[in-house]
Protein backbone atom coordinates (compact mmCIF):
# COMPACT_ATOMS: atom_id res chain seq x y z
CA UNK A 1 0.00 0.00 0.00
CA UNK A 2 1.15 3.56 -0.47
CA UNK A 3 1.61 5.99 1.86
CA UNK A 4 -1.20 8.63 2.37
CA UNK A 5 -0.82 11.53 0.58
CA UNK A 6 -1.59 14.88 1.89
CA UNK A 7 -4.43 15.07 -0.49
CA UNK A 8 -5.69 12.20 0.89
CA UNK A 9 -5.68 13.59 4.61
CA UNK A 10 -6.89 16.67 3.29
CA UNK A 11 -9.90 14.85 2.34
CA UNK A 12 -11.06 13.10 4.62
CA UNK A 13 -10.32 15.64 7.14
CA UNK A 14 -13.48 17.52 5.19
CA UNK A 15 -15.22 15.39 5.19
CA UNK A 16 -18.70 15.82 7.79
CA UNK A 17 -18.77 14.05 11.24
CA UNK A 18 -16.10 15.00 12.91
CA UNK A 19 -16.80 17.55 16.30
CA UNK A 20 -16.52 21.43 15.60
CA UNK A 21 -13.63 20.84 18.70
CA UNK A 22 -11.35 18.52 16.78
CA UNK A 23 -11.43 20.54 13.22
CA UNK A 24 -10.52 23.56 15.24
CA UNK A 25 -7.14 22.04 16.03
CA UNK A 26 -6.30 20.91 12.41
CA UNK A 27 -4.89 24.12 11.60
CA UNK A 28 -1.88 24.05 14.65
CA UNK A 29 -1.59 20.42 14.34
CA UNK A 30 -1.48 19.83 10.69
CA UNK A 31 -2.65 15.97 10.41
CA UNK A 32 -1.94 16.34 6.76
CA UNK A 33 1.64 17.07 6.71
CA UNK A 34 2.10 14.99 9.87
CA UNK A 35 0.37 11.73 9.11
CA UNK A 36 1.85 12.02 5.46
CA UNK A 37 5.58 12.15 7.01
CA UNK A 38 4.83 9.46 9.62
CA UNK A 39 4.24 7.01 6.39
CA UNK A 40 0.28 6.03 7.58
CA UNK A 41 -0.91 3.08 4.49
CA UNK A 42 -4.28 2.81 3.95
CA UNK A 43 -4.86 -0.82 5.31
CA UNK A 44 -2.64 -0.44 8.70
CA UNK A 45 -3.87 -1.87 11.65
CA UNK A 46 -2.83 1.20 13.84
CA UNK A 47 -2.80 2.27 17.49
CA UNK A 48 -3.49 5.68 19.21
CA UNK A 49 -1.82 5.47 22.56
CA UNK A 50 -2.77 7.82 25.68
CA UNK A 51 -5.74 8.77 22.75
CA UNK A 52 -7.11 11.55 24.62
CA UNK A 53 -10.76 12.89 22.65
CA UNK A 54 -9.91 10.52 19.56
CA UNK A 55 -8.25 13.32 17.38
CA UNK A 56 -6.19 11.15 15.82
CA UNK A 57 -8.06 8.04 16.15
CA UNK A 58 -11.03 9.52 13.86
CA UNK A 59 -8.41 10.63 11.18
CA UNK A 60 -6.23 7.56 10.96
CA UNK A 61 -9.71 5.52 10.85
CA UNK A 62 -11.00 7.51 7.35
CA UNK A 63 -7.69 6.83 6.44
CA UNK A 64 -6.80 2.84 7.48
CA UNK A 65 -10.21 2.06 5.70
CA UNK A 66 -12.69 -0.96 6.52
CA UNK A 67 -9.45 -3.41 5.48
CA UNK A 68 -7.45 -1.35 8.31
CA UNK A 69 -8.44 -0.74 12.30
CA UNK A 70 -7.52 1.77 15.29
CA UNK A 71 -6.83 0.63 18.21
CA UNK A 72 -7.18 3.59 20.74
CA UNK A 73 -5.18 3.06 24.51
CA UNK A 74 -6.59 5.50 27.19
CA UNK A 75 -5.64 5.43 30.98
CA UNK A 76 -8.32 3.89 33.34
CA UNK A 77 -7.21 7.19 34.83
CA UNK A 78 -8.76 9.55 32.47
CA UNK A 79 -10.94 6.80 30.85
CA UNK A 80 -14.52 7.87 33.04
CA UNK A 81 -18.74 8.17 32.02
CA UNK A 82 -17.98 11.25 30.04
CA UNK A 83 -14.95 9.60 28.31
CA UNK A 84 -16.91 6.38 27.07
CA UNK A 85 -19.92 8.38 26.08
CA UNK A 86 -17.25 10.36 23.85
CA UNK A 87 -15.49 7.28 22.99
CA UNK A 88 -19.09 5.90 22.22
CA UNK A 89 -20.25 8.23 19.81
CA UNK A 90 -16.75 8.11 17.99
CA UNK A 91 -17.05 4.38 17.39
CA UNK A 92 -20.40 4.89 15.91
CA UNK A 93 -19.10 7.41 13.22
CA UNK A 94 -16.04 5.11 12.74
CA UNK A 95 -16.81 1.32 13.38
CA UNK A 96 -13.33 0.11 12.76
CA UNK A 97 -12.40 1.73 15.98
CA UNK A 98 -12.15 -0.02 19.13
CA UNK A 99 -11.00 1.49 22.56
CA UNK A 100 -8.92 -0.65 25.08
CA UNK A 101 -8.76 0.83 28.66
CA UNK A 102 -5.54 -0.05 30.87
CA UNK A 103 -4.12 1.29 33.83
CA UNK A 104 -1.79 4.06 33.60
CA UNK A 105 1.42 2.43 34.25
CA UNK A 106 0.83 -0.83 32.88
CA UNK A 107 0.36 -0.53 29.16
CA UNK A 108 0.10 -4.25 27.64
CA UNK A 109 -0.24 -5.01 23.73
CA UNK A 110 -0.31 -7.93 22.06
CA UNK A 111 2.57 -8.63 20.28
CA UNK A 112 3.48 -8.15 16.28
CA UNK A 113 0.29 -6.96 16.06
CA UNK A 114 1.09 -2.83 15.00
CA UNK A 115 2.19 -1.60 11.55
CA UNK A 116 1.26 2.05 12.91
CA UNK A 117 1.48 3.86 16.13
CA UNK A 118 0.62 7.66 17.14
CA UNK A 119 2.31 9.44 20.10
CA UNK A 120 0.71 12.38 19.55
CA UNK A 121 1.90 14.44 22.76
CA UNK A 122 2.10 12.10 24.64
CA UNK A 123 5.46 10.18 25.50
CA UNK A 124 6.64 13.41 28.07
CA UNK A 125 3.60 11.72 30.63
CA UNK A 126 5.91 8.47 30.66
CA UNK A 127 7.96 10.71 33.09
CA UNK A 128 4.93 11.91 34.87
CA UNK A 129 3.13 11.17 38.29
CA UNK A 130 0.18 12.85 39.92
CA UNK A 131 -1.45 11.88 42.89
CA UNK A 132 -4.20 14.18 41.92
CA UNK A 133 -5.02 11.95 38.69
CA UNK A 134 -3.89 8.67 40.47
CA UNK A 135 -0.94 8.32 38.20
CA UNK A 136 1.74 6.22 39.83
CA UNK A 137 5.68 6.77 38.89
CA UNK A 138 6.23 4.81 36.00
CA UNK A 139 9.17 3.11 34.07
CA UNK A 140 9.71 4.87 30.68
CA UNK A 141 11.51 2.10 29.55
CA UNK A 142 9.34 -0.65 29.98
CA UNK A 143 7.20 0.80 28.07
CA UNK A 144 8.72 1.74 25.24
CA UNK A 145 9.77 -2.22 25.26
CA UNK A 146 6.08 -3.43 25.44
CA UNK A 147 5.58 -1.02 22.82
CA UNK A 148 8.54 -2.04 20.35
CA UNK A 149 7.35 -5.84 20.90
CA UNK A 150 3.71 -4.70 19.63
CA UNK A 151 4.75 -3.67 16.44
CA UNK A 152 5.10 -5.75 13.61
CA UNK A 153 8.62 -5.72 12.25
CA UNK A 154 9.14 -2.74 10.45
CA UNK A 155 6.38 -0.87 12.22
CA UNK A 156 6.37 2.51 12.50
CA UNK A 157 6.40 4.15 15.84
CA UNK A 158 5.17 8.16 15.44
CA UNK A 159 6.29 10.62 18.27
CA UNK A 160 5.06 14.45 18.28
CA UNK A 161 5.92 15.91 21.79
CA UNK A 162 6.04 19.13 23.34
CA UNK A 163 10.37 20.33 23.18
CA UNK A 164 11.88 20.84 26.34
CA UNK A 165 15.51 22.72 26.45
CA UNK A 166 18.62 19.95 27.69
CA UNK A 167 17.90 19.34 31.23
CA UNK A 168 19.81 16.67 33.35
CA UNK A 169 15.98 16.31 35.21
CA UNK A 170 13.41 15.53 33.38
CA UNK A 171 10.60 14.54 35.79
CA UNK A 172 10.89 17.82 36.91
CA UNK A 173 10.38 19.32 33.54
CA UNK A 174 7.58 17.49 32.36
CA UNK A 175 5.82 18.01 36.28
CA UNK A 176 6.25 21.76 35.49
CA UNK A 177 5.89 22.38 32.17
CA UNK A 178 4.71 19.07 30.18
CA UNK A 179 7.74 19.06 28.17
CA UNK A 180 10.85 16.61 27.11
CA UNK A 181 14.29 17.26 25.79
CA UNK A 182 14.14 15.37 22.63
CA UNK A 183 17.49 13.69 23.45
CA UNK A 184 15.45 11.69 26.06
CA UNK A 185 13.19 10.87 23.19
CA UNK A 186 15.62 9.56 20.99
CA UNK A 187 17.33 7.82 23.92
CA UNK A 188 14.54 5.99 25.09
CA UNK A 189 13.20 4.53 21.71
CA UNK A 190 16.49 3.32 20.63
CA UNK A 191 17.29 2.05 23.37
CA UNK A 192 14.77 -0.48 23.10
CA UNK A 193 15.36 -1.24 19.76
CA UNK A 194 13.87 1.06 17.58
CA UNK A 195 15.96 3.33 14.72
CA UNK A 196 14.87 7.14 14.34
CA UNK A 197 14.45 7.17 10.16
CA UNK A 198 13.82 10.71 10.24
CA UNK A 199 12.52 13.78 11.56
CA UNK A 200 10.33 17.03 10.67
CA UNK A 201 10.05 20.27 11.09
CA UNK A 202 6.60 21.17 10.19
CA UNK A 203 5.76 21.71 13.83
CA UNK A 204 8.68 23.23 15.01
CA UNK A 205 8.26 27.35 16.36
CA UNK A 206 11.66 28.87 16.95
CA UNK A 207 9.73 31.77 19.02
CA UNK A 208 8.75 29.33 21.63
CA UNK A 209 11.52 29.88 24.21
CA UNK A 210 10.67 26.12 25.77
CA UNK A 211 10.54 28.46 29.28
CA UNK A 212 6.51 27.88 29.74
CA UNK A 213 4.10 25.10 30.60
CA UNK A 214 2.37 23.77 27.64
CA UNK A 215 -0.43 25.11 29.12
CA UNK A 216 0.62 28.95 29.50
CA UNK A 217 -1.98 30.76 27.22
CA UNK A 218 0.99 32.81 26.18
CA UNK A 219 2.07 29.61 24.07
CA UNK A 220 -0.76 27.18 24.39
CA UNK A 221 -1.17 25.34 20.65
CA UNK A 222 1.85 26.87 19.52
CA UNK A 223 4.45 25.03 21.01
CA UNK A 224 7.67 23.93 19.42
CA UNK A 225 7.37 20.29 18.72
CA UNK A 226 9.62 17.35 17.61
CA UNK A 227 7.40 15.09 15.30
CA UNK A 228 10.33 11.63 14.76
CA UNK A 229 9.50 8.82 12.87
CA UNK A 230 11.09 5.06 14.62
CA UNK A 231 10.77 2.10 13.21
CA UNK A 232 10.98 -1.18 14.09
CA UNK A 233 13.76 -3.02 11.91
CA UNK A 234 12.68 -5.20 9.86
Amino acid sequence: AQVVSQAQVDTVLAAPGRPADAVKLDAERKPAEVLHFLGLKKGDVAADIMAGSGYYSEIMARLVGPKGKVVAYEPTQFYDEKAKASWHSLIGREPNVSVVSYPFDKFAAPADTYDFVMLHMVHHDQYWESAKYGIPRSDPAVFVKTLYAAMKPGGIVGVVDHVANPNDDTRATVEAMHRIDPAVVKADFEAAGFGLEDSSDVLSNPDDAHDKSVFDPAIRGHTDRIVYRFRKPG
